[in-house]
């Protein structure tokens, strides 16, 4: 029989959410501020141009083709709409295919929709003047532009911050293997059965394993294939999305397709999690690594040596 892979207690699995909980919080308070302040300087540059363009919105219909094919200034229409509106929203709700320049300029019809779309969800609360037909005052603009530039400012730190950590994540989990004598495949590919997936002692990045994408696809020592994905989640809340609907989730179907004989599903977690969501998520066949604790995953894989 192959080694089973470790599952928890609750005491262990609370020892360490309580360690990941604090290394996130030692980590937010250390994160710099001057990424958040680049960003508003440059948004809040990109608002203005966009109020000067399109004389503080009122005539944001007749600049939709200026607007939308200059990249800052189609990023702060986005912005203009409360709440705002992302890029695959905006093109499915105004029903476009593309917001590239090209395809714009060469129909008007459909930049006009798109900026149509725009108003209808416009911020009453940023732009009172423009259902109210009329003129802003300086503090008006001034307001509009300031609440407007803090709103992307933030989006933008936000994603940042939840692609770095992941990558981060992930480049810790390659580091550690790549430690233990696993080699890397450099070349990406789909593995669609067990006899395509990395042979014993190699590992790729970014897979279609089966009908799901894992994060790293792990060949064991003992051939067993070890799909993982890196988890940060920065509460709770977020937790049962990133652990609970979506790593636990794949565990499932990748033991359906390939048997519990020939995959061990794993997360490696960091942030902030509940026990209970844990606790469920190793129910599932989930197997359980912590970021900070990635040694107990390299101990587990070369205990899977025949």
């Amino acid at each position: 029989m192959p080694l089973a892979p470790p599952r928890w207690t609750d005491d262990q699995l609370e020892a360490d959410r309580l360690a990941a909980i604090e290394a996130f919080r030692v980590e937010r308070m250390q994160e710099p501020l001057e990424a958040y302040l680049e960003a508003f300087d440059e948004y809040r540059g990109a608002v203005e141009d966009l109020l000067e363009t399109t004389v503080d919105l009122t005539q944001l219909s007749d600049s939709s083709l200026q607007v939308l094919t200059d990249s800052a200034l189609l990023e702060a229409v986005r912005y203009v709409a409360g709440p705002p509106i992302s890029t695959d929203d905006l093109k499915t709700l105004a029903n476009v295919e593309s917001l590239a320049p090209g395809r714009l300029r060469s129909d008007p019809d459909m930049a006009r929709r798109v900026i149509d779309t725009v108003l209808l969800a416009l911020d009453r609360r940023r732009f009172p003047w423009v259902t109210e037909d009329r003129e802003p005052n300086e503090a008006e603009r001034e307001a509009a532009a300031l609440a407007s530039a803090a709103l992307m400012a933030s989006g933008r730190v936000q994603t940042n911050r939840r692609n770095e950590a992941k990558d981060v994540q992930e480049q810790a989990v390659e580091d550690r293997l790549i430690v233990a004598d696993f080699e890397k495949i450099l070349t990406p590919r789909t593995v669609p059965t067990l006899a395509d997936a990395p042979v014993p002692g190699k590992f790729c990045r970014e897979t279609l394993f089966g009908s799901r994408k894992a994060d790293l696809l792990i060949g064991l020592w003992d051939n067993r294939k070890m799909p993982c994905e890196c988890k940060v989640s920065n509460s709770a809340t977020n937790s049962i999305k990133r652990l609970n609907n979506d790593a636990s989730v794949k565990a499932r179907t990748w033991i359906a397709e390939f048997g519990t004989q020939g995959v061990v599903p794993t997360a490696v977690l960091s942030g902030v999690y509940k026990l209970g969501h844990l606790s469920s998520a190793q129910a599932s066949g989930l197997t359980l690594f912590w970021a900070h604790n990635l040694h107990a995953m390299s101990e587990w894989i070369e205990e899977t040596r025949p």
